[in-house]
């Protein structure tokens, strides 16, 4: 069996979204290169060597058993992939992403493609501050100096601030620090199944919407005027009983929630279906309910067109839906942009699916969950 070895890697970015090439550069590294261990915080650095954009930069600690040349191929690989070709560059350039081989255990090397303790280390402070952060007492096998000493007696003059961002080793455990995401949507975008799908692959608490035993519903989709009202109440006193005890009560086994519904879909379609007068009142109700509730860290809505929404409902095959007209679907999309506009405060986060079948196609499915992670590192921590 390889011996595994300790590696230390600095890590940067200053093209495009920063933290996100970082963030994946850290999934790759931690897929194909070895146990991603420690990440350091995320620091901001005016560039070095040349002028251009503020770099945002991490070191990172890993255990491969890659041999020394293997493990270059393999991170200029990872550079290729994100988007970087070393070979066009000449000089200092602004990049996508860098990666630094800085120390492999306590090896020396000297190649003419690697030196490895990296010959820029004690000049440089965006990697010694973060390399502090993470292995204040590895000594410099040349040098003979810890990570400390050498910031201490770095000359670097250049800015260095620390930022509110978090990175973190694969996806679970990013998913693992959203707390409470909300998966909302028309009827028919599919947000249960998702919701569902979420939950299994990356060990959260599921929070589903209880319709199927309200017994107004299918009276409601055959005389709505009569029956809206008893319906979105008894929803509402349904959904506030179930969504306080669900969110309230931490599931020690899971690492975060997801729900298939907020809260806050009560009124938007209460205000699609009452009358002004029972809305009123209804709007009075609800109000004080909504201040009690837990609110999601991130609130995900599936855009989908009326056309694919009739066609899903249709495949889906519940009866009491088969008569759901045009206009009260688009009524009801038009209902949540109005709340997302309305709340800017909140982490609202709008995935259009268009063609997109998240459920036959693991693509397409990989594409919403890499947006909805995206949308989660940039959030503060």
């Amino acid at each position: 069996m390889e011996e595994s070895k300790t590696v230390y890697l600095s890590l940067g970015s200053n093209v495009g979204d920063k933290i996100n090439n970082l963030q994946d550069a850290i999934f790759s590294i931690h897929k194909t290169i070895g146990d991603v261990s420690k990440i350091s915080p995320v620091y901001q650095s005016s560039s070095w060597g040349f002028e251009s954009e503020d770099f945002l930069n991490i070191c990172i600690t890993v255990f491969t058993t890659m041999k020394p040349s293997l493990l270059l191929d393999a991170l200029l690989g990872i550079e290729q992939t994100l988007g970087r070709t070393r070979m066009q560059e000449e000089g200092y350039q602004a990049r996508k992403i860098d990666i630094d081989i800085l120390y492999y255990g306590s090896e020396e090397i000297f190649k003419e493609n690697l030196v490895i303790p990296h010959p820029e280390i004690p000049f440089r402070r965006f990697v010694l501050k973060p390399l502090s952060d993470i292995a204040p007492q590895f000594y410099h096998p040349v040098l003979n100096k810890d990570s400390r000493n050498l910031l201490q007696e770095c000359k670097d003059k250049g800015t260095l601030t620390k930022t509110s961002f978090k990175l973190f080793k694969d996806q679970a455990a990013l998913f693992s620090q959203t707390n409470f995401v909300a998966i909302e949507g028309n009827i028919g975008a599919g947000k249960t199944t998702l919701a569902n799908k979420i939950a299994t692959d990356f060990n959260g608490k599921l929070v589903l919407e209880r319709f199927a035993d309200n017994p107004f519903l299918p009276k409601f989709y055959e005389d709505q005027s009569r029956y809206a009202f008893p319906l979105e109440m008894s929803f509402l006193a349904d959904r506030y009983q179930q969504f306080t005890d669900d969110t309230s009560q931490y599931d020690l086994f899971k690492n975060f929630m997801v729900s298939d519904y907020d809260i806050y879909k009560s009124l938007i379609f209460a205000q699609v279906t009452l009358q002004k007068e029972e809305f009123d009142l209804y709007k009075k109700l609800f109000s004080l309910m909504y201040k009690e509730v837990k609110k999601p860290k991130i609130y995900v809505y599936l855009y989908q067109t009326t056309e694919r929404l009739l066609q899903n409902i249709k495949k889906r095959g519940r009866d009491y839906e088969q008569n759901i007209s045009k206009t009260y679907l688009e009524s009801i999309n038009q209902g949540y942009f109005d709340f997302i506009k309305s709340y800017p405060e909140q982490n609202n986060l709008v995935i259009e699916l268009g063609d997109l079948d998240f459920v036959e196609n693991k693509k397409d499915y990989d594409f919403i969950i890499d947006k909805i992670l995206k949308f989660a590192v940039q959030l503060p921590s």
